[in-house]
């Protein structure tokens, strides 16, 4: 794995290449998508700040290679890999503004070299988008053209499971959202790899994360409590997705096992260090916070301080940014 002090060397590569290849090469095009590569398997491993600089940076070096009718399909396709990274990760930075845009330029080069595969991601990363802000019905217009664009199999299973189900359920459209889970179930049955790594990949753990996002949006308790259960068990201890389930599992909990809800998040904030915290993970820290208001047990005092001390998040240039 790649130390945060490591990271950097990664785009010291790229750039050297490009300095042997300044007008590039189908070498450089080999390196970019390792970088990409690289960026997507380990998006889980560094501080979102960290790897945002770094992204970018990547990004900035391959721009001078765009001028019109020098650059190839290739370097296309890791622009707009690298530029979806960087909606992601603005995303988890809480800039939903900056996440539009990079996502945008995403769907850009995805369509110019022909990538449905990542054009769909993108569509469904900015139905996330949408959704967290509280524009449903743009979200909704995302997911569908998302779901639309997606070939089959894993990405198909993934863009329902990921826009449509959340979206619906937060419309309230519970049928249709059970519908959607259906088709990711399927389609994720009939992908002969039935899961992919990285941050453009999708898998068991994560099906169960927006299945539990989506019963818990409905009222259904007991499913969401059960889907978070089996989405933390897959994941290692610490992670950002262990985080995720981890929290929407003490918010399932929260109304008949307060105690037990706070001491989860408890874990959360003892095992991932503040400078760590995605936007999203703090968002489930909030409502959780909302949640045990009024329900006074063991632990939820100190959830309540640990929370109130918890330091603000850092922007992507390392200042706090609250």
């Amino acid at each position: 794995m790649t130390t945060d002090a490591g990271l950097p060397s990664v785009r010291e590569s790229l750039q050297l290449a490009l300095l042997a290849e300044p007008e590039g090469s189908p070498l450089v095009d080999e390196l970019a998508e390792a970088a990409a590569d690289h960026y997507a398997l380990n998006y889980s491993r560094h501080p979102v700040p960290v790897l945002f600089r770094e992204v970018r940076a990547a990004r900035a070096l391959l721009a001078g290679l765009l001028s019109p009718g020098r650059e190839s399909t290739e370097l296309q396709r890791q622009v707009g890999r690298l530029s979806g990274l960087l909606g992601n990760l603005a995303f988890h930075l809480n800039d939903a503004a900056g996440a539009h845009a990079h996502l945008g330029t995403t769907v850009a080069y995805a369509n110019r070299c022909g990538d449905t595969a990542l054009a769909a991601w993108a569509y469904g990363a900015q139905s996330m988008v949408a959704r967290s802000t509280g524009n449903l019905t743009a979200a909704f217009s995302y997911a569908e053209r998302g779901a639309a664009a997606a070939p089959g199999g894993l990405v198909r299973a993934q863009l329902h499971a990921w826009a449509l189900l959340p979206t619906l359920a937060q419309q309230g459209r519970g049928r249709e959202a059970n519908a959607a889970l259906d088709v990711a179930l399927a389609e994720l049955e009939a992908d002969a790899a039935g899961e992919a790594p990285g941050r453009f990949g999708f898998d068991e753990a994560e099906l169960a994360l927006h299945q539990a996002e989506a019963h818990l949006v409905l009222g259904l308790t007991d499913q969401a409590r059960a889907r978070a259960e089996v989405s933390a068990a897959a994941c290692t201890s610490g992670t950002p997705g262990w985080a995720a389930a981890t929290l929407l599992l003490a918010q399932a909990e929260a109304s008949d096992q307060p105690s037990d809800a706070a001491q989860r998040a408890l874990d959360v904030l003892e095992q991932i260090p503040a400078s760590r915290l995605r936007a999203t993970a703090r968002t489930r820290l909030g409502r959780l916070n909302g949640l045990l208001a009024a329900r006074p047990a063991d632990n939820v005092a100190d959830f309540r301080e640990a929370l109130r001390t918890l330091p603000p998040p850092v922007d992507a240039y390392g200042a706090a940014s609250a």
